[in-house]
């Protein structure tokens, strides 16, 4: 049966045409107040995005993602493999947010601040304005045949596209290996570093693909949180809607007439201009309702506020609203879904201050050398072969380490020096021996406690399990 003819848009989308191919869009050059804040937004955006690896904080760069090492800067403070379930409660953080405010308000994140968003709609496609001309230009340049023309205009889009999927290429490796790494390699230069090169291409390829040519599919296709959307949204959400109250009206939406009143011809106010379709990035029809591929831009609020005070009627037919507000007036509320999402993202971030506060300059672990057992000494001495990791997350030296054994009387004996360094950012291995006289031990398991000192100053304690022979349990 064939569906209804204003729910035909939910069989397809926008970039497919009847055939099943892609069906290239052409989006009008945007102009308006949100447009303008949108630009503020996304430049101040951009800065952060290209600066963050070359600031350092106490010596540690802003934001680092070093999977290889595993090593991890958030906001300047170090993170390391010890320190994962701290990694992994602030990824918790960010998904309850960003779930909180699609709850409140639709996917704002997408238009306003999703990276994918900002390169597509104000760098490549704002160079594309420049060079192609807006929308009717870009479709007969498209339409006509290869002139010297056509390959001009192309061929120094590409080019520059290129250069700029370049530049994010490196920026984003400063983000996995650090900024200075990548420095350092710039300065050798590639010939030295071949299989960084080939990695920094590979991701060149994939940004120049995404912004060249799969473009809004990223946001219509691959992307999850469109998905996400519609298990989040619900008629107190406030999205980027149309007032099809007003809009429709009791006869519909018609073309404008010259000295027309509306108010009593009964017509809606859209004045079926499709300047909202034709400025949409994703190609759809805000007037269809809420739709996956709508990534709330507000580019279709431009367009239509513009139209509006072109025939003199009041803006905000296209608006933030929820759907409550256009069929009900009802204002916005901080209902119990909010309520609940806000509860637990206080919970989470208080648990995540705590622990942080909580975490030691240096992590311990002390371990039995697998495989072996322990050794009978003169004296009555039981001794054990530990290995030790201890791991410096501040950014200065620590020094004169050694360890002291609070729990027993007995020594602790180093295999290769009694005081050493740990460098900043860095950890230190090695291998011990526990030294217990048998009449202190109680069983054949013991619980011993280590204190590592930097001098006279305990900074660390950490247990171990001392074996010792049955016959003294």
């Amino acid at each position: 049966m064939e569906a209804p003819v204003n729910e035909k848009f939910r069989d397809s989308i926008a970039t497919i045409n009847e055939e099943g191919k892609r069906a290239w869009l052409y989006p009008k050059k945007p102009n308006g107040k949100f447009y303008s804040y949108r630009k503020w937004v996304s430049y101040g955006l951009l800065i952060f995005l290209f600066t963050a690896p070359f600031i350092k904080i106490n010596g540690n760069q802003f934001l680092l993602f070093n999977v290889l090492e595993r090593r991890f800067n958030i906001f300047g403070a170090p993170f390391w493999p010890q320190d994962f379930h701290l990694f992994v409660i602030s990824m918790i953080i960010g998904v309850i947010f960003v779930t909180l405010f699609t709850v409140a308000f639709g996917r704002l994140f997408c238009g306003w601040v999703c990276p994918q968003t900002i390169f597509m709609e104000m760098v490549f496609r704002r160079i594309e304005y420049w060079i192609e001309g807006d929308r009717g230009k870009q479709i007969r340049l498209n339409k006509q045949p290869w002139n010297t023309e056509k390959i001009r205009k192309k061929a120094l889009k590409w080019a520059i596209f290129f250069i700029i999927s370049f530049l994010i290429a490196n920026v984003f490796l400063a983000y996995f290996i650090g900024s200075d790494q990548l420095v350092g390699y710039i300065i050798d230069g590639p010939s030295k570093h071949l299989n960084t090169l080939i990695s920094l291409l590979i991701f060149t390829a994939v940004f120049y693909f995404v912004f060249a040519w799969f473009r809004e599919q990223v946001c219509i296709i691959a992307c999850p949180y469109g998905r996400l959307q519609g298990v989040l949204l619900d008629s107190k959400s406030i999205v980027v809607a149309y007032d099809y109250k007003r809009g429709e009206k009791e006869k519909g939406r018609a073309r404008f007439k010259k000295n027309e009143d509306r108010s009593t011809t009964g017509k809606g106010d859209c004045i079926d201009c499709f300047q909202c379709v034709h400025v949409c990035p994703t190609g759809i029809d805000i007037r269809n309702g809420t739709q996956l591929e709508c990534v709330n831009c507000t580019a279709c609020i431009d367009a239509c506020d513009h139209m509006m005070e072109s025939v003199h009627l009041p803006t905000g037919l296209i608006r933030y609203a929820s759907e409550d507000n256009i069929s009900k007036k009802e204002k916005f509320k901080f209902g119990p879904r909010l309520k609940g999402y806000s509860a637990v993202l206080i919970i989470l971030i208080g648990v995540f201050l705590g622990m942080s506060f909580l975490r030691n300059d240096l992590e311990a672990t002390i371990l039995r050398l697998p495989g072996q057992l322990y050794e009978r000494k003169d004296n009555n001495i039981i001794s054990n072969v530990y290995t030790y990791k201890l791991v410096n997350k501040t950014i200065e030296d620590i020094e004169d380490v050694h360890f002291v054994l609070l729990s027993h009387k007995g020594k602790i004996e180093q295999v290769t020096h009694k005081n050493f360094i740990i460098p900043k950012q860095s950890l230190s291995e090695g291998t011990l021996f526990i030294e217990i006289n048998a009449a202190a031990l109680g069983r054949d398991k013991n619980k011993v406690k280590i204190g590592v000192y930097s001098y006279d100053k305990l900074i660390e304690t950490t247990m171990a399990t001392f074996l010792g022979p049955r016959s003294y349990r």
